[in-house]
C-alpha cells in the first residue's frame, strides 16, 4: 500500500547553466533583431533573413556579411548556405574583396553552415526565457509567497500599482492566472459596457504574470489560434482584448479549454517537390484564456466555459476613479509610479518560483454544489479549479507530500480549510453572477 510521505515546502530551482557553442571553435549570438552573429577567427560574421529560413529545409538563402579583424575590410552579398556553386562564387568576391585566399574563405562558409544548421536545430527561445534571479530577488519574492497573508498583500500591492477597488475581480483574475499552471486551468471573460475599465483590469492582473508566460492580442481570426505552434500555449495565458476578435475565435477558443488542444488540418506546399500536401497543424494547450468584452451576447458555449467577471459601473467606482486620476498628477503619484516598477517585478518572480505541483483536496466528499441545472456541472469544476489555484499559490506555505504509484513517486500539496473558505466567498459573487439567465449589465438596468 502507497504510504504518503512528508517533505519541506518546495524550493525554487537554481537557474540554467548557459549554453554551450552550437559548432566547435565558433561562437553564435542570435540578435534580437533576427540576425544571427557567429565569430571565427580573424573572422566576425552577420547572416541576415534566418528568419525566412526553416530547418531541414533545401535551401537556406540568406545576407552574409564578413569582417576581416585584421584589417577591418567588409564583404557583404546574398548566398545560398545549402549550394555548392553559390557559396564559391561567394568565396571567389569575398576573397578579392578581402585580400585573403578563396580556399580558407570556402572552409569558414562551411564551418559558418554547421553553425547556421546547428542553430536552426535549438528550440525556438526568444522571450520565452525566464531570466535568472540574483539572490536577493529571490529572496524577496520567496518571502512574498511565504506570507499567511499573500492575498491581502495582493490587494494591497494591486492597490499601490493605481488600481482603484475591484478587489474581489481582480483576486480572482489573479488566481486564475495562476491556474495555468495545473492540468485544467480557468478561464476568464471581463464582460462591461464600453470606456468602464475592463482592459484596465484585465492589465492590472496581466502585468504581475511574467512577459513569458503570456501572450496578449488586441484581436485574433478565426484560423490564426491554430497557426500558434506546439509548445507555443502550454502552461501559459493566452489575453484577447477585444470582443470581435474572441467573436472570431469563439470556435477555436472553445475547442482549445474544453480539449486542451487544437488540431487542423491545411493544404501547403512541398518544400522538397513544390507539390500540394496536406499537413497538419497542432496546438497544445492547457492554456489559461482572458477575454474582455462589451458584448451582451457573447457566445453562450464560450460564456459558460468562463469566469464571468463584471466591471463595477457604480457613480461612486468612477468618482474613485477621478480621484486616483488626478492624485497621479502630484508628487505622490510620480513616487507611486515608481514603486508600480518594484511591486510588478516582485510579483513576477513570485510568479517564476511557482511549480506546477498536483494539488489534492481532503476535503473534496465534503463540499456541495447546485445541481437544479445542467450548466452547474462545468460551474463545479471551476469552483474545484479556483480551491486548487489558491492551494498552488500558498505552495511555500505547505507541505510537499509524496505517493509512490506503479514505480512513479508522485508530489502533492493538500487543500486546507482556509482555501475553501476564499473560495467560497469569490465563488458566491462570481459563479452566482454566472448562474443568472440574464447579462449583469441588463440585470442592474
Amino acid at each position: 500500500e502507497s504510504v504518503p510521505q512528508r517533505k519541506a515546502a518546495p524550493q525554487p530551482e537554481k537557474p540554467s547553466q548557459p549554453a554551450a557553442s552550437l559548432a566547435a571553435g565558433v561562437v553564435v549570438e542570435a540578435l534580437p533583431n533576427g540576425e544571427v552573429e557567429i565569430a571565427l577567427s580573424g573572422q566576425q560574421w552577420r547572416i541576415r533573413g534566418m528568419a525566412l529560413v526553416k530547418a531541414g529545409s533545401g535551401a537556406m538563402k540568406v545576407n552574409a556579411q564578413v569582417l576581416d579583424t585584421a584589417s577591418g575590410v567588409v564583404f557583404a552579398d546574398s548566398v545560398d548556405m545549402m549550394s555548392a556553386r553559390s557559396r564559391a562564387g561567394y568565396a571567389r568576391l569575398a576573397a578579392s574583396e578581402l585580400g585573403l585566399a578563396e580556399s580558407d574563405i570556402k572552409r569558414c562558409l562551411g564551418r559558418v553552415l554547421l553553425a547556421l544548421e546547428s542553430h536552426l536545430s535549438q528550440p525556438e527561445t526568444g522571450d520565452n526565457t525566464a531570466p535568472a534571479l540574483d539572490d536577493a530577488a529571490k529572496a524577496d519574492a520567496l518571502a512574498l509567497l511565504q506570507d499567511p497573508n499573500l492575498i491581502g498583500r495582493l490587494t494591497d500591492d494591486l492597490a499601490a500599482c493605481g488600481v482603484v477597488g475591484e478587489s474581489t475581480n481582480l483576486v480572482a483574475g489573479y488566481l486564475a492566472a495562476v491556474s495555468r499552471k495545473l492540468d485544467k486551468p480557468l478561464a476568464v471573460l471581463i464582460q462591461s459596457s464600453s470606456a468602464a475599465g475592463k482592459s484596465s483590469l484585465m492589465d492590472a492582473v496581466l502585468n504581475l504574470i511574467p512577459p513569458e508566460e503570456r501572450l496578449q492580442y488586441s484581436a485574433m481570426t478565426g484560423q490564426s489560434l491554430f497557426y500558434l505552434g506546439e509548445t507555443n500555449l502550454q502552461h501559459k495565458i493566452l489575453a484577447i482584448a477585444e470582443e470581435e476578435g474572441v467573436r472570431q475565435a469563439a470556435y477555436a477558443l472553445k475547442l482549445l479549454q474544453s480539449d486542451g488542444e487544437l488540431t487542423i488540418a491545411s493544404t501547403g506546399k512541398d518544400e522538397a517537390t513544390g507539390n500540394l500536401v496536406t499537413k497538419q497543424y497542432t496546438v497544445k494547450g492547457p492554456v489559461m484564456l482572458m477575454l474582455t468584452t462589451t458584448a451582451i451576447d457573447v457566445d453562450e458555449e464560450l460564456l459558460n466555459r468562463c469566469l464571468v467577471l463584471t466591471v463595477n459601473e457604480s457613480r461612486e467606482q468612477t468618482e474613485a476613479i477621478h480621484a486616483l486620476q488626478r492624485h497621479k498628477q502630484t508628487l505622490a503619484g510620480l513616487l507611486m509610479e515608481n514603486e508600480k516598477g518594484y511591486l510588478t517585478e516582485l510579483h513576477q518572480n513570485a510568479q517564476r518560483l511557482l511549480k506546477p505541483l498536483k494539488v489534492v483536496n481532503p476535503f473534496a466528499s465534503q463540499l456541495t454544489f447546485l445541481s437544479d441545472k445542467t450548466r452547474t456541472r462545468r460551474d463545479h469544476m471551476k469552483y474545484l479549479t479556483l480551491i486548487q489555484s489558491i492551494a498552488l499559490l500558498h505552495q511555500y506555505q505547505r507541505d510537499v507530500k509524496q505517493v509512490e504509484h506503479r514505480g512513479t513517486v508522485i508530489e502533492y500539496i493538500e487543500v486546507e480549510r482556509s482555501d475553501i473558505v476564499l473560495a467560497n466567498r469569490l465563488a458566491h459573487e462570481i459563479l452566482g453572477r454566472t448562474l443568472d439567465e440574464m447579462p449583469p449589465q441588463t440585470r442592474k438596468l
